[in-house]
């Protein structure tokens, strides 16, 4: 019996240090991806898996100026891998979909305080139209600081996959020039709303000339993926965004990203026990 117990033992120590070898492998691997944290609305008012608290974004933000991130562009980060240049030390690239009013009036004034760049994904059409969007003049104001970038979410927001040809089409065409237009500056990036695309969209996102496309697929920009698919690391989903939590799916999202994958197609074909001991942060 005691042999028995000493082997099980054994069996588990090896199945500890195997999984251990293989996390520490796909670390290393991952060692030169970008994490392209994703947000969508920052307040104190909204209680919905979009939101992320205004003091919950501040602990976040101080995580990334306290242990020496440096915070990039989109098109730094393209133009990097284009042209085999160096990116800085712990690059990360922080993205709003839609351009609430709050990433104004809340993340705005945090992102100043830590001295740290963010990219705002406009949906053209909704600036300076719906009061919970941003308007203009704080568009001007926020890209006049050197500190957001502001790219593309389509003209309207329709999901691009099941639109039309012609109407797929106006919507990359025609938001990247209108944002030019108020912008003055090429617009390059486009973030897919609701996170749908298939192929023949990436095709149409290249020909209406953006440089690269984000989705909500949860994993790190890699160099050697197709830059029309790049994920990012998706800050919602829940309503209580900890720090603990941050820190789990910013630096170990490798490990993580295909766990949620794993969870989703689990829970999606019907193995909602199985998908309870998947762990998801």
């Amino acid at each position: 019996m005691k042999i028995w117990i000493k082997r099980l033992a054994l069996l588990v120590l090896a199945l500890i240090l195997a999984g251990l070898a293989v996390c520490a492998y796909i670390m290393h691997s991952a060692k030169d991806s970008v994490p392209v944290l994703n947000y969508h609305q920052i307040n104190d008012r909204d209680e919905n898996a979009l939101t992320v608290h205004t003091d919950q974004f501040e602990a976040q933000m101080k995580y990334l100026a306290d242990n020496g991130y440096h915070t990039i562009t989109p098109e730094e980060m393209i133009a990097a891998w284009d042209n085999g240049t160096a990116l800085p030390d712990k690059p990360v690239i922080i993205t709003f979909d839609d351009g609430y009013a709050d990433n104004y009036r809340c993340a705005f004034p945090i992102l100043q305080k830590y001295n740290l760049r963010g990219t705002i994904f406009l949906i053209s059409d909704f600036i300076g139209t719906y009061p919970n969007y941003l308007t203009w003049a704080q568009v001007d104001e926020m890209q006049e600081s050197g500190l957001i970038d502001f790219e593309s979410h389509t003209l309207s927001h329709e999901q691009l996959d099941s639109t039309s040809p012609e109407e797929t089409w106006n919507q990359l065409d025609g938001s990247k020039k209108a944002l030019e237009w108020h912008l003055h500056k090429e617009v390059n990036f486009l973030a897919y709303p609701c996170g749908s695309y298939d192929e023949e969209l990436q095709q149409m996102v290249k020909k209406a000339g953006y440089k690269g496309a984000f989705t909500v697929n949860f994993g790190l920009a890699d160099k050697g993926e197709n830059h029309y698919i790049l994920d990012r690391v998706p800050i919602f989903g829940c309503t209580n965004h900890t720090l603990m939590r941050f820190k789990m799916r910013m630096n170990y999202a490798p490990i993580f990203a295909p766990l949620a994958r794993l969870h989703k197609d689990m829970y999606e074909s019907g193995h909602t026990f199985i998908a309870r001991f998947i762990p998801t942060p």
